[in-house]
């Protein structure tokens, strides 16, 4: 005999925990997926200044394919990071929870490296949900650097990862060794590694495309990162009157770009171009490290600050979306790096994650309709706070720091006639300065998120399958079987918000699988079993 179980929560295993913000509608949902390419590509800078491309005003630095990119489709004007620094802006592009709540809020300060948990849904683990191949190649930036623990890429949702583990081990450009999957690669410190990853991402589009499953690539370059190192010297830039680690840094924006059009051009090769969207982005602001001087190219544009600050110049970043059916256009609407995972949900066609920061972008792209944030926080715990709603943004500075004095300090900015940050209206405005900051207070906290998503593992002779229900609505006829077994499923006729829904299997199988009904819509999760510890 079958069992069957019900519950309200579940403990437990990677890939049942998530969170989301629904969209706006499901009608909306609806109309923007039916126009939308299956497949997603995202191409994620390393501290690229939001001005160091051509479609955001750079005037020295050459990047012809990103400029043809943005030109034929869609670029947002008003894009954030999850943070202004590396791994606490992952975070959020991964989990679609800015750092008031996400798992990792703050980079790595002399002890080890962060981690995500088990606890953690990524963009990924949701598009494998829907049968995606997925990989990771690149940089991953959370800790520790073993094979078999649960921030791993491979436990994280990636079927395939090739690249660096933690963002220290990231700054180097001619490794010793590279992690393939759960095995470090001995390398002779003498490859590129960002040409030899790209070679890799490559590699990954054309064997997708043979293989005909539906594919998400993150390709996480560490370009344009410190150090400034190059193959010879600076390219087109070796006679540029600056200082080296300068030609240098604008010959690895370049290549950058170049490393663009070769990932455009091999999805149109392979014949996926029309079914992909390709979203470019970075991880925060420009960095100004080992002698790299932002000023030179004007890497932060018209705004204040760079990496590691919460002024715009630290947190705003290029994002260009891009698909031959996509009209082009230019979006003024904010959007943040934790918009991602509900825009991958949207696109795979599951039911949004509930209690996430995140709101599908998708409308944006295909035209249909977008709702936007009704504010946009970040937060780098005891050190500055920062809080956007429409045309105002109030930055917290704890006390002592920044030149703060004991008490801390508000900054309060009309963006509207100062961009850039420069004039301080705290003091003209003390009942707006006091509302934001009790909106920001409320939006620093504990995870808010419910478990979602399906898992299946190996107990006794059987199989325990859990399925967790994690959106904002129903779902309705739901069952759950093993490998292409349907008719001997288990089912329940609903699963409400935050309930979840349990069988036990009496013998082993490879796949477990669950549909059920959202809105009309037949939705299919799978997962392979995982095997019992010997």
């Amino acid at each position: 005999m079958l069992s069957t179980t019900r519950r309200g929560f579940l403990a437990g295993t990677g890939g049942m925990f998530a969170a989301g913000l629904a969209s706006a509608s499901v009608a909306q949902t609806a109309e923007a997926r039916a126009r939308a390419p299956r497949n997603i590509v995202l191409i994620l800078a390393d501290d690229l200044g939001v001005s160091e491309i051509g479609p955001y005003g750079q005037r020295i630095i050459a990047t012809p394919n990103l400029d043809r990119m943005a030109a034929q489709g869609v670029r947002f004007r008003n894009a954030f990071a999850g943070s202004s620094l590396c791994a606490p802006s992952r975070c959020a592009l991964l989990t679609g929870l800015h750092t008031g709540h996400g798992t990792v809020r703050e980079n790595p300060e002399g002890g080890p490296q962060h981690a995500l948990n088990p606890g953690d849904l990524t963009f990924a683990e949701v598009a494998r949900l829907a049968g995606y191949r997925t990989a990771l190649i690149g940089k991953w930036g959370f800790g520790p650097e073993q094979p078999d623990q649960d921030s791993h890429p491979n436990v994280r949702g990636y079927d395939e990862f090739y690249g660096y583990i933690t963002h220290v081990h990231a700054h180097q450009y001619w490794p010793t060794y590279l992690w393939h999957n759960r095995e470090m690669v001995a390398f002779d410190g003498a490859t590129y590694s960002p040409d030899f990853l790209r070679d890799r991402a490559v590699r990954f589009i054309r064997e997708s495309a043979k293989d005909g499953k539906p594919f998400l690539l993150q390709f996480a370059t560490i370009l344009p990162h410190s150090p400034s190192e190059i193959p010879g010297d600076a390219g087109q830039y070796a006679d540029a009157p600056w200082t080296k680690p300068n030609r240098r840094h604008a010959a690895q924006v370049t290549r950058l770009d170049a490393h663009v059009g070769d990932i455009l051009r091999t999805l149109r090769e392979a014949g996926v171009a029309d079914d992909t969207i390709v979203i470019f982005t970075a991880d925060n602001g420009p960095h100004h490290e080992k002698g790299v001087d932002p000023n030179i190219f004007n890497s932060n544009g018209p705004y204040r600050g760079v990496k590691r600050q919460l002024y715009d110049g630290g947190i705003r970043v290029p994002m260009i979306a891009y698909n031959p059916s996509f009209s082009p256009k230019v979006v003024d609407d904010p959007v943040a790096l934790w918009d991602v995972l509900p825009t991958v949900a949207d696109v795979a066609g599951l039911p949004v994650p509930a209690h996430i920061d995140g709101r599908s972008f998708l409308g944006a792209l295909t035209g249909g309709r977008y709702a936007g944030h009704p504010y946009l926080v970040w937060n780098r715990p005891k050190k500055m706070q920062a809080i956007r709603r429409g045309h105002w943004k109030l930055i917290r500075f704890h006390p002592n720091i920044a030149g703060a004095g004991p008490e801390g300090r508000n900054e309060l900015y009309d963006l509207r006639s100062d961009r850039g940050e420069r004039h301080n209206v705290a003091e003209r405005h003390p009942n707006l300065v006091a509302e934001l900051n009790e909106l920001l207070d409320g939006a620093i906290g504990p995870d808010p998120r419910i478990p979602y998503g399906l898992s299946a593992r190996e107990e006794g002779d059987g199989v325990v399958v859990s399925l967790a229900n994690g959106s904002a609505g129903p779902w309705t006829k739901v069952r759950l079987y093993l490998d292409d077994d349907d008719a001997k499923s288990v089912g329940q006729e609903r699963l409400v918000k935050a309930e979840s829904f349990v069988a036990t299997f009496p013998k082993k199988g490879r796949v477990a699988h669950a549909r059920f009904v959202v809105n009309g819509e037949e939705i299919h999760f799978r997962t392979k079993v995982q095997k019992a510890p010997h």
